[in-house]
């Protein structure tokens, strides 16, 4: 679904589109803490549209099962010191193509609804549970079979996927489908943030909790970011961004997020004067864990309202939610204080970022 080129808000609010990329059907995220897959996948299947490739609706139960596993062997090994949760960050979904292979959304949608994975977030206390109590039942030697109990229960709820599978009248396990279908790598992709608590263009591992494989991150000053999300929108790409969203300021069902802190927003919200960002600001929020990693979307497009203020295109995953049918609006303040990180195709670079930067390609 692409947003028209003028949509008028219903308090006045009006968006002009500048550039809106291609992107797939809005999806649902249900009941379940995995936007992390949601928003990476979507960015995968704009990558396809990008390189003329047939839409492809892949399924993100797939790739949260496997990732499950990866997370389950991860916490035995290091006797329950780590996270689990059904948290992740985009690259997780990247590797996990890599690692396990990919299935469109028909073969494998998962035991719930069509797009939607509905266990109302117990599956992670299920499987946490099973794993602990095999951690203090063997706190000697942990046996082989571990494995099998945990597969059972999680299979309970996302269903089994299958090894070999049949498509377009050709017969596939994940990895070979994944071979053909989906050309790009993880490491086609860069993680970009912005924080003065590491040197601006050097590469560090983000410290938030979520971030379970040790995803590293590009550090570029904060007016570089935003201008390089800009370029990679206007080259085509689309982004997986990683943001704050807990805040009075993200409104889906109104269409809109703008940054508010208490005092500058007026009644008539979203008809309010955005204060200044700064970069000390969003550090100062960051250090204070008032913005923090709780929602990945997918970054489509570039807008202007009707005062020419720019804002960013953004497609969630909680279904056709608010006037935009999915999509939200999100002014480029609210983007500059409530961003942990954004994922794009290296392609999409502008080259004086990639010159700043030191990639190990």
């Amino acid at each position: 679904m692409l947003i028209t080129s003028s949509f008028a808000f219903a308090q006045n609010k009006n968006f002009t589109v500048i550039k809106n990329n291609a992107a797939t059907s809005i999806k649902n995220q249900g009941h379940s803490g995995t936007c992390w897959c949601f928003s990476s996948t979507a960015m995968t299947e704009s990558e396809l549209l990008l390189l003329n490739k047939p839409a492809l609706d892949l399924s993100e139960t797939f790739t949260v099962y496997n990732l499950y596993i990866d997370k389950a062997i991860k916490y035995i090994r290091r006797r329950g010191s780590t996270r689990f949760s059904e948290g992740g960050l985009g690259q997780d979904m990247l590797n996990a193509v890599a690692n396990y292979g990919a299935m469109p959304q028909e073969i494998y949608p998962g035991a719930g609804r069509d797009t939607i994975m509905n266990h109302d977030y117990k599956l992670e206390a299920v499987l946490k549970t099973y794993l602990d109590s095999v951690l203090a039942a063997n706190p000697d030697t942990i046996p082989a079979n571990w494995k099998d109990g945990y597969i059972q229960i999680l299979q309970s709820y996302l269903g089994t996927p299958p090894a070999e599978f049949d498509y377009n009248g050709k017969q596939y396990t994940p990895q070979s489908f994944a071979a053909e279908y989906i050309p790009e790598k993880p490491s086609d992709f860069i993680g970009l943030t912005s924080f003065t608590h590491h040197p601006f263009y050097t590469s560090f591992v983000m410290e938030v909790p979520d971030n379970y494989n040790s995803n590293a991150y590009y550090n570029l000053p904060l007016d570089e970011l935003i201008n390089t999300v800009k370029q990679c929108i206007e080259k085509g790409y689309t982004l997986t961004w990683d943001a704050d969203v807990s805040n009075a300021g993200f409104r889906q069902r109104k269409g809109v997020a703008m940054w508010t802190t208490g005092t500058n927003d007026s009644t008539a919200f979203p008809n309010f004067t955005e204060l200044s960002f700064t970069q000390n600001i969003r550090q100062d929020l960051f250090d204070k864990q008032v913005t923090q990693d709780d929602h990945l979307m997918q970054i489509t497009g570039i807008a202007k309202d009707e005062n020419g203020a720019a804002y960013f295109i953004v497609k969630n995953s909680w279904g056709e939610v608010g006037p935009y049918n999915g999509y939200i609006y999100v002014s480029i303040p609210y983007f500059a204080i409530n961003t942990i990180s954004v994922l794009v195709n290296k392609k999409a670079l502008p080259d004086e970022e990639l010159n700043k930067l030191v990639i190990n390609n």
